[in-house]
């Protein structure tokens, strides 16, 4: 056992609140973890306080690697457990991570040639022709939700299947629970609060009307909460609520789903 966060015998050490800290996470969603079995703290002081070793850490990154992905907790349990902490899948696992990232940079790349492109015919004095503005529009929209170019057919196609009336009453019963959710943010409800639960619950099933049935749907859902996740100012300028609000309620919503 160790008493303090630092080195002893066995390596370095660390608290809940450095993993909250450096992962992003909250400490309760730390405690949900441990409570679903999906990371433990290997040690404990003599005052019964958690200390994370090394390779708690790695499940940790892991964890929050296989998440970025799109992997419901659930599944990275199943994941977890079928696969060893070593050198060839931590390999792997961020050969993945990379490439999903590599594909996020030739999004931005090819969007900032597009633009430099009508930002050079500008300077020369010729106005760049519609089919130029199209392009780039779509490109843009590309980058900003993350959806590729099949995933964003698969809903065109899905929402032409619901039609014009079950859109829009979508888009009304969605606005209402934002401004209920916004409700629970403002009051800092805790996230595993039964009524949230219910709410963030309706949320997802709402949304999930868009999206196809099975593993397609299941990546354009992960593709859409990554939208929000990382584009959450600018698309909250879309929308009649504040962007700092709705910032913060895709963080409440994120919590709540991992304190299920």
């Amino acid at each position: 056992m160790v008493d303090v966060i630092g080195k002893d015998a066995t390596g370095r050490r660390w608290s809940i609140g450095d993993l909250a800290r450096a992962s992003g996470l909250t400490v309760r969603a730390l405690y949900h973890y441990d409570e679903i079995g999906l990371l433990s703290a290997s040690e404990r002081t003599a005052s019964g306080h958690r200390r994370y070793t090394e390779g708690d850490l790695r499940r940790l990154y892991r964890v929050r690697a296989l998440r970025a992905l799109g992997l419901s907790l659930e599944q990275i349990a199943g994941v977890l457990e079928d696969s060893s902490d070593d050198l060839v899948t931590l390999r792997e696992l961020l050969a993945a991570q990379l490439r999903s990232l590599q594909e996020q940079a030739e999004r931005i790349h090819l969007l900032s040639n597009r633009i430099h492109g009508l930002v050079r015919q500008l300077d020369e004095s010729s106005m760049p022709d519609p089919d130029q503005f199209m392009t780039t529009l779509e490109m843009i929209s590309v980058y900003e939700t993350g959806f590729t170019q099949d995933q964003r057919e698969q809903l065109a196609e899905r929402r032409a299947e619901l039609g014009p009336d079950a859109v829009e009453a979508a888009k009304s019963r969605w606005a209402e629970l934002v401004e209920q959710l916004l409700d629970h943010v403002r009051d800092d409800t805790p996230v595993d609060d039964p009524q949230v639960q219910d709410l963030v619950r309706r949320w997802d099933d709402l949304g999930a009307t868009f999206h196809a049935v099975g593993e397609q749907g299941e990546r354009t859902k992960a593709a859409a909460r990554r939208m929000w996740q990382d584009n959450s100012d600018e698309l909250s300028r879309r929308l009649p609520w504040p962007a700092d609000r709705m910032a913060a309620l895709v963080g409440y919503l994120e919590r709540a789903r991992q304190a299920r």
